[in-house]
């Protein structure tokens, strides 16, 4: 992902990025320099946004920053994403696909405990697994519909057969709905995990106490004694937590502030590309976003390139409206980029039998910082287009639940996918429970599903360039920005790397740092 122009002068000191960032990543906890070395003990304070009284960690249902990495403190994937966007092994110790990669056998780590000192085994996975699907409520049900069997082969391996081939399955596996509890757990405002901490209190959308788990099986992580969570959905607080040492770590930075904390010589701001990305969503099955002109008008009302600079200070790239970053080896390069035009998108609405329309945005600095600002940005875009905006401000807490896919027009944001077909699958198939423009498309179904049962990789990119192109024409999802990930940190927090699946360190943050004596 290149960077537009960042209206910025921040010195290499304070930013950690880039391919030299990215390269630091590249170095396991086991193959660290001597002076590099973790050291043991201390108190983690963490400042994340993104909380809600209703968390818990039913993992069916992790659907924000807070719950996703303080789940990922409690238990461990099968698969993890390094710094490379590459697929490693984490519970399952290794894989073998068969012919077509139909079917895949999975071998089980070995030696791993639960915190309750249950042995983990094939039953587990099968179970943790067997959440998401079926008649699951789960967010990655339209994702483990490609199982068509989950079956333990022993007490330590299990094998994946597929409804159709699909040589991403490690990648698939690497979803963070796709953590391990004991087989028959569901007492999920108590987890029981594998993972480097235990929970030690929790107050949902508040706080959070979590100790270092003594039989941790990760060589060089776990290093801290405790983690405290607190959390912090404003953005200034947040902010201001950092700057005054309340809390170590935060997410998210207000893309205004970045300068003001790069000046901190005790701070340091790790910034990260990925696949992060900011949407205004229609839903397609509610008036008037149920005309595909109308939409379109909608895309051709924003000045992206105003956003991009206004909103997000040039931290990140344009978006085309369809989610595939231009990182991802299948983007489309030859899609034209849509550009701000009024006239056209009068054209639309004339299409669309009207001279003018009125639109009420929901908004929340919940959705990403900047949103409200990035909303009354759209808003005056949009007015010469004949497209006249009124933003209704939304509550943080519950906006999750109460707006994000109930209202007609909203805004949301998507952390990205480490491959085309897990982001294009948990967001605009028809089946997918988190299918946020309720856009159904047969045909879109059909070559999603074509796409990822083929192995050769120019036959699959000619279909992911359809299926962009088809979200780009059709879809109900204006994205105007891909943003970069943006977090502060002190300088005593050692270890801390850039990293393209998430902000701290794809939500691993709390596993992988030490602090400085």
């Amino acid at each position: 992902m290149t960077t537009r122009g960042t209206g910025l002068q921040i010195g290499r000191r304070g930013l950690l990025a880039g391919a030299a960032g990215l390269s630091a990543l590249s170095l396991l906890p086991g193959q660290l320099r001597a002076e590099d070395a973790p050291k043991r003990g201390g108190l983690l304070r963490m400042g994340i946004g993104g909380g809600s009284t209703t968390d818990d960690f039913d993992l069916r249902k992790l659907n924000d920053w807070v719950p996703v990495n303080q789940a990922y403190m409690v238990m461990n994937g099968l698969v993890e994403i390094d710094a490379d966007n590459i697929a490693r092994p984490e519970l399952f110790e290794s894989w073998e696909a068969g012919a077509g990669a139909l079917e895949w056998v999975f071998k089980v780590r070995q030696g791993v405990t639960f915190h309750n000192g249950k042995t983990l085994t094939a039953d587990d996975v099968v179970y943790s697994l067997n959440l998401h699907r079926g008649d699951s409520s789960s967010a990655a049900r339209s994702v483990a519909a490609a199982f068509a069997d989950v079956q333990k082969l022993s007490e330590h391996e299990v094998k994946i057969t597929l409804a159709s081939g699909n040589a991403d399955l490690p990648y698939v596996l690497s979803d963070y709905h796709f953590l391990v509890v004991p087989a028959g757990f569901d007492d999920w405002a108590n987890p029981i995990g594998t993972g480097p901490f235990i929970p030690e209190s929790i107050e949902p959308g508040v706080r959070a106490r979590f100790t270092r788990n003594p039989n941790y099986w990760k060589p060089g992580c776990a290093n801290v004694d405790a983690v405290e969570v607190i959390v912090i959905n404003d953005i200034a607080a947040r902010t201001n937590a950092l700057m005054s040492g309340q809390v170590q770590a935060i997410n998210s930075l207000d893309f205004k502030t970045v300068d003001l904390l790069a000046r901190n010589k005790t701070l340091q701001i790790v910034r990260s590309k990925g696949g992060q990305h900011y949407t205004f969503l229609m839903d397609c099955t509610q008036a008037p976003f149920t005309d595909v002109n109308l939409r379109q008008a909608v895309k051709y009302a924003v000045n992206r390139e105003q956003l991009l600079q206004t909103a997000l200070l040039g931290y990140g790239t344009l978006g085309n409206d369809h989610p595939i970053p231009v990182t991802d080896r299948f983007f489309n390069t030859e899609l034209a980029q849509r550009a701000y035009d009024p006239e056209k998108a009068k054209f639309f609405l004339k299409q669309a039998g009207m001279d003018g329309l009125k639109l009420t945005l929901q908004s929340s600095d919940a959705a990403f910082p900047g949103a409200v600002d990035a909303a009354a940005i759209y808003r005056t875009a949009a007015a010469p287009a004949g497209i006249e905006v009124s933003i209704q401000r939304e509550p943080a807490d519950g906006y999750w639940d109460n707006v994000w896919m109930k209202a007609p027009f909203c805004m949301s944001y998507w952390g990205g996918r480490p491959t085309a077909d897990q982001m294009l699958t948990i967001a605009y198939s028809s089946a997918s429970a988190q299918n946020d423009t309720h856009w159904a498309n047969a045909d879109f179904d059909r070559l999603l599903g074509e796409a990822r049962a083929l192995l050769d990789d120019e036959k699959r990119r000619e279909i992911y360039w359809e299926l962009q192109r088809m979200i780009h024409d059709e879809g109900g999802a204006m994205i105007p920005m891909f943003g970069d990930y943006l977090d502060g940190v002190s300088k005593k927090v050692k270890g801390v790397t850039p990293h393209p699946m998430f902000n701290l360190m794809g939500a691993r943050l709390a596993e992988k740092v030490w602090l400085d004596s």
